[in-house]
């Protein structure tokens, strides 16, 4: 078996690199002007074992014209480098080391690399059209600029929402008319004498804004590092403002592995620049970094899930979309690394079932070149055409995700886990973090990094009355974003900063409209039925029980925002109507008044949500038979056997700054009893929250460079602190900690939910000034452990003071007798040993 299989592939490749030079000439498709591809990397395995995917996909799709890898390297570098012959290659002095000023940035080598190209390759001066690309991509069908729609002048590029710095003081710091910026890059197709235009200040833009160290921090650039890592697609924004052009932006010629392309979008290119996972398997570029699989012969990236499997385990089409997607970026990879094992002479190997994959008519077929849609090119003269955003038929609208958050280690841990899910979901849009600060703890702040961030001042301490509540800080967040930015998002899709994404949530698939918000049910906000909704509404029967995830038109959310905190300011008032039989709040302390603050504000705008039970769900509850849930939202405790999660129990870790800091593994799927399909699925999704956030932390430890955990102890398992709320008066950053109540239908839960829960709950709800007595009211078997524990705490306090008073009273009646009988003899002493023995000291 194994001789065949090895000599199948060596039949394969010399017919593969055949087909590529016929390519050139017949099978390609006929370019009525020159194309010439470019892409830069440095001499390292991280990027061999790219070229070798770019390559190999630049043949199957057919792409027409030469391709160029610009190679930056240093003499010594080039000496031992084995990877010469793995592209067409042109070698560039290396500047990811400036020699002045010391700083490492190797991206700066993109512009560079194309300026040296322009001046020094022959190549440069037969092409009509340049196609740059990054190394991390995968293409799928033939990129051709003027069937894009590229013209002189009007290059077509890859849209990147989350390049913030082109509507703020970044652009207004490097651009003379900072409306005319793009947010653009990745992909660029762009005409030959734009581009020698262009080069040279892209690569002085880029320059200039790397030495701008006071810019690089997230709300000015969108960085979610901070580090000034994408100053050089800044510099190409810039500098195509400066020279003129005027981009035809699209959304759909790239995907990344794991996103789901929208309806009838078949894209032509794939960046696997973020991490993608189809059940228990995942990938990673950075997993791979100094990787030698190019050189090891017949080893290959870990064999992703097949084709049936996904169809089995996920079958809503969207996501099983884009599970088919990350299966064929990586196929792709390790039939590049197969053909290129096979060129260098490996000897014969083993045969599997994953390598006669790899060779099958099936794959062959899945990876077979790709062509653009119909939909495709309409929607992207729409782009081209219209900036704004306004819906038109046949495509979607623009969606911005929100969330609030505050300046703690607390909300850091959550802010890594959504974000990172974020990204995994396939969710359209970008995402911005609404930061609830007091201006002295955010100068001590270190989690600038960790998400796109919106900075908002902090109204946990009422300003006015003084009142302790700081789950007013997000309707007050959402009045603070919505009046100090620009966005060209038509909804708005609002989220907890405890809540893990799924899939991607929106309008169109649920039905949001004009006056129609999507929400999620909330039951227990009795108050919508009562008293309550009378006396803080004047159109009680539109009041509806939701929250949690709202998706909204930008529009409405202007007229509703600051609604929305006037309301809850109005109902945290009245203290009168706290009562649990009114609110439905078990604790009665007014907490849900956000909740009700947002059900009545959207009363008196006549909203009428729509409300789904198909987006979120709370780890530990039972799941609806074939509903995929988009959202986890882990604000109770579950549990898995012995096994159990709190977030409440994490209120001062400090899960970010540990390097490789995790929450404790949840048991192991293969361990669950399967006797009961309910309880499976339930504990099946809580494996999975806590599966995710744990990822999202490695994610996050592996961007901070935290050491390789090889060379450490193993990773930090964190041991749950409990929560010690600060007093009322002290002016610290803890006090940031915004709370909301999220608790589903409540009633049934309490009936059945440990007595530790209640407790630990307690604790995370209470404000600051909830006494202890207060809580144990809740609980009655609280309230009798800690009588117990009271009772025994006073005998035992009762037994010192005993001790203390009974050896005051002996030394009173030594020193009196020394004073009155000085003389008294041995008989004195005996009777004073006596009264020693007697006291039992």
């Amino acid at each position: 078996m194994s001789r065949i299989l090895v000599l199948m592939v060596a039949m394969l490749l010399p017919g593969l690199f055949m087909g590529s030079c016929r390519a050139q000439n017949a099978g390609r498709p006929t370019a009525p002007f020159r194309i010439h591809t470019l892409f830069s990397v440095e001499r390292r395995n991280y990027f061999d074992w790219q070229t070798v995917g770019l390559m190999h996909s630049y043949r199957k799709a057919l792409q027409p014209g030469p391709i160029t890898r610009l190679l930056f390297c240093t003499d010594e570098e080039k000496r031992t480098y084995k990877g010469m012959n793995l592209a067409p290659t042109l070698e560039v002095p290396s500047m990811s080391k400036r020699p002045n000023t010391g700083d490492r940035y190797p991206a700066i080598n993109r512009p560079a690399g194309i300026v040296h190209w322009l001046k020094h390759s022959k190549d440069a001066e037969n092409a009509d059209w340049v196609v740059i690309l990054d190394a991390d991509m995968i293409i799928r069908g033939p990129i051709i600029p003027w069937e894009l729609g590229a013209e002189i002048g009007r290059p077509v590029a890859a849209h990147c929402g989350y390049l913030v710095g082109c509507d703020n003081a970044l652009a207004k710091s490097h651009r003379k008319h900072p409306e005319l910026c793009d947010n653009v890059g990745r992909l660029l197709a762009v005409h030959i004498d734009d581009l020698r235009a262009l080069a040279p200040i892209w690569l002085s833009k880029t320059q200039e804004v790397r030495q701008d160290g006071a810019h690089w921090v997230t709300n000015y650039t969108g960085d979610i590092y901070g580090k000034g890592r994408i100053t050089e697609m800044y510099g190409y924004s810039f500098a195509a403002a400066e020279v003129g052009l005027h981009h035809k932006m699209n959304d759909n010629l790239m995907v990344y592995p794991g996103y789901s392309p929208p309806e009838g979008i078949d894209p032509i290119l794939m960046h696997y620049g973020l991490p993608f996972s189809i059940g228990n398997w995942s990938f990673g570029k950075l997993e791979h970094h100094q990787d030698n699989i190019v050189y090891d012969c017949w080893r290959l990236f870990p064999e992703p899930p097949y084709m049936r499997e996904v169809e089995e385990m996920e079958s809503e089409r969207n996501r099983s979309r884009a599970l088919f997607l990350g299966i064929e970026c990586v196929n792709t990879l390790n039939e590049g690394l197969l053909l290129q094992h096979a060129a260098y002479g490996c000897p014969r190997s083993k045969g599997s079932k994953h390598l006669s994959s790899l060779m099958s008519k099936t794959l062959t077929k899945i990876t077979q070149s790709k062509q653009l849609t119909k939909q495709s090119r309409r929607i992207m003269e729409v782009n081209a055409q219209k900036q704004d955003v306004k819906e038109v038929a046949g495509s979607y609208p623009k969606i911005h995700t929100i969330f609030s958050a505050g300046c703690s280690p607390y909300f850091d841990w959550q802010t890594v886990g959504l974000v990172h899910s974020f990204y995994q979901s396939g969710q359209p849009g970008t995402i911005t973090r609404l930061l609830c600060c007091k201006e002295e703890d955010l100068k001590q702040y270190k989690g600038h990094d960790l998400a796109p961030t919106h900075y908002v001042p902090s109204m946990s301490r009422h300003p006015i009355t003084g009142d302790w509540y700081p789950a007013i800080n997000k309707p007050a967040a959402v009045v603070h974003w919505i009046n100090h930015i620009k966005t060209d998002a038509e909804y708005i899709v609002i989220l907890d900063a405890d809540m893990i994404m799924r899939g991607p949530i929106t309008p169109w698939e649920f039905n949001a409209a004009k006056g129609r918000p999507v929400s999620t049910p909330y039951d227990n906000l009795i108050g919508c039925e009562n008293e309550l909704a009378k006396i803080h509404t004047r159109y009680r029967q539109a009041c509806s029980k939701v929250g949690g995830v709202v998706i909204m038109q930008i529009r409405e959310l202007k007229r509703f925002a600051l609604l929305w905190l006037h309301k809850t300011e109005q109902v945290r008032a009245d203290m009168a109507h706290w009562s649990k039989n009114i609110t439905g709040d078990i604790y009665e302390p007014g907490w849900n008044s956000q909740m009700y603050g947002y059900s009545f504000a959207a009363a008196e705008l006549n909203f009428r949500h729509v409300i789904s039970n198909k987006i979120l769900i709370y780890p530990g509850h039972v799941p609806v038979p074939g509903v995929k849930y988009r959202v986890f939202h882990y604000s109770l405790e579950f549990r898995v056997g012995n096994w159990s999660f709190n977030k409440a129990n994490w209120t001062n870790s400090d899960m970010i700054n540990k390097c490789w800091a995790k929450f404790p593994d949840p048991p192991d799927p293969s361990t669950l009893d399967r006797s009961n399909e309910d309880s499976l699925q339930r504990d099946l999704l809580s494996i999975e929250c806590v599966n995710s956030l744990n990822e999202a932390l490695q994610s996050h430890h592996q961007r901070k460079n935290c050491p390789e955990p090889s060379s450490l102890s193993p990773p930090i398992q964190e041991t749950p602190d409990h929560p010690v709320l600060p007093p009322p008066n002290r002016d610290h950053a803890s006090e940031e900690i915004t709370v909301s109540r999220k608790l589903g239908k409540i009633d049934k839960v309490d009936a059945t939910r440990h007595n530790s829960e209640l407790r630990n709950e307690s604790q995370e709800l209470s404000p600051p000034e909830v006494t202890i007595q207060t809580l144990e009211v809740t609980n009655q078997t609280l309230e009798v452990t800690n009588q117990t524990f009271t009772s025994v705490r006073s005998w035992i306090v009762g037994l010192l003071a005993f001790s203390i008073l009974s050896f005051v009273a002996v030394m009173m009646m030594i020193v009196s007798n020394h004073r009155g009988q000085r003389k008294r003899g041995k008989a004195l002493r005996t009777k004073r040993r006596t009264a020693y023995q007697d006291s039992g000291i």
